[in-house]
């Protein structure tokens, strides 16, 4: 667990102590993050890349009226400077202030959140590269095989919370991006085949996720794909592995789910949502099948931690229930907007950037089928795994999405592979063709290390977990390489 600067503590204390009563409420959230990212393409090194980033962002509060101001400047006139600065703005807000936050200051939160395995010594770049190295290397020399690459992300990100309630929150994770990168190309038409995982925790992980030695079966499926039939048009039951299920439960379920979205926050550049408010409590999302939850508690996903960037304490929460749904994904701000329960998910990207409704983790509980079933349950379908591209409205409603890889399921096994795979639908249909679930042995940890949003733009990592699924009768088709 990273210790905060004590040259910090001591700033903080004679802030505290210098603008007490200068306003309701006021808070300081320190970040340090920083990013290694590594890659080996056919088989030489790239310049390896390095990023630190550190500073504090303060939020002041006065007459219920919120502003911040963020620097980069950690001594005492800098901090003096920020907070003038967020003073100075809560105050001109006056009567021009759209909504009044007086209701929203809550109790004092202690609390020391750590990644898995953190404390267990973290390998230089030069054993990672060495790693890199052997992967590209196992790729088969084939003159089809045009383009290839392995890569590794390490970010180390530091947070520390706290505000005028007494609150002290600190953070410390350690997230991990290995991927795999390979292209065959026969004069004709190119394939390209990828894996990746994301995840917080050790070094462990890039070990126990299956990257090690995953280079030779990428580039086997993209030579397949080089020879395989384009997939065919029609409606047909769709199986979609969890590598693909992110993106679907990203787009359809997350981002329509936003409470700042619904309450119009968006519009002007992410967009709105299908989802209303009255639709909680009564409004039948998917079928009896799905279960969707927040749940910032698994311990290696993506974005598990104890507090939000605004100090609330995070817990697991059903968002939909037995396809019915019941919770939107709206921090404290919008709950009290709306007068909506919701969970603790305002997020920032960096310490230069206010906290709104965010993404964190967002899975689908599994079922009670193993794949051989849900293969076996299928007459006429597809498989489909690892998304290759996305489109949907500004609602979060109609959709096509592209995957790399596909193959016909008939009478129950699975046949020949085909190429170009895509399917459409409308999200507020499309869950509610669930007809199976995968049960836990098939439920798989992933994530997404850029979900972009908010102006100025902000993109943070986003966990989602969930088993393989099957939705009945879902438009199919091939496209064009």
């Amino acid at each position: 667990m990273f210790e905060v600067p004590s040259s910090l503590k001591v700033l903080l204390s004679r802030f505290n102590q210098a603008h007490q009563g200068a306003s309701h409420f006021h808070s300081l959230r320190y970040v340090q993050q920083d990013s290694l990212g590594l890659r080996v393409t056919r088989n030489i090194v790239d310049p390896p890349r390095r990023h630190r980033s550190r500073g504090v962002m303060l939020c002041v509060r006065v007459n219920g009226n919120e502003a911040f101001a963020a620097t980069s400047d950690l001594t005492d006139k800098g901090l003096e400077q920020a907070y003038d600065q967020a003073l100075l703005l809560a105050h001109a807000m006056g009567q021009r202030a759209l909504l009044s936050l007086p209701a929203l200051q809550g109790q004092a939160a202690h609390s020391r959140y750590s990644s898995p395995a953190l404390d267990l010594p973290l390998p230089d770049a030069g054993h990672w590269l060495q790693v890199l190295r052997e992967e590209s290397a196992k790729v088969p020399q084939h003159d089809r095989l045009v383009n290839w690459s392995a890569g590794l992300n390490i970010t180390d990100s530091q947070q520390w919370y706290v505000d005028s309630t007494g609150s002290e929150i600190a953070s410390h994770k350690r997230l991990f991006f290995p991927e795999l990168d390979v292209t065959a190309f026969d004069g004709q038409q190119s394939q390209r085949r990828t894996w990746a995982i994301a995840r917080q925790g050790g070094s462990e992980l890039v070990h126990q996720s299956g990257f090690i030695g995953q280079i030779t079966q990428v580039a086997d499926q993209a030579l397949q794909l080089l020879a395989a039939p384009n997939t065919p048009e029609g409606p047909r039951d769709l199986l979609l592995m969890p590598d693909q299920m992110i993106l679907q439960i990203h787009e359809s379920i997350g981002h329509p789910l936003e409470l700042d979205r619904i309450l119009g926050d968006e519009r002007n550049y992410a967009g709105t949502s299908f989802v209303t408010q009255d639709m909680f409590g009564s409004y039948q999302y998917g079928s009896p099948l799905l279960n969707v939850s927040f749940d910032p508690s698994v311990p290696d996903e993506l974005a598990s931690y104890s507090h939000d960037d605004e100090g609330l304490a995070a817990g697991k929460h059903l968002l939909i229930e037995g396809g019915m749904l019941k919770r939107p994904l709206g921090g404290a701000l919008s709950q009290a907007r709306s007068g909506l329960e919701g969970v603790a998910n305002s997020r920032a990207c960096d310490w230069n950037r206010p906290p709104i409704d965010r993404m964190a983790n967002l899975n689908v509980e599994p079922g009670d089928q193993s794949l051989a079933q849900m293969i076996g349950n299928i007459e006429h379908g597809i498989l489909m795994a690892t998304n290759r591209s996305w489109s949907i409205d500004q609602a979060r409603n109609k959709f096509q999405f592209g995957c790399e890889w596909a193959q016909l399921i008939e009478n129950g096994e699975l046949a020949g592979v085909v190429k170009n795979p895509n399917y459409r639908g409308i999200s507020s249909q499309f869950w509610r063709n669930l007809s199976a679930v995968g049960d836990r042995s098939t439920f798989q940890v992933m994530g997404t290390p850029n979900c972009g949003k908010g102006e100025p733009n902000q993109a943070v990592t986003v966990g989602h977990a969930s088993p393989p699924c099957v939705f009945t009768q879902i438009d199919c088709f091939g496209g064009q390489a």
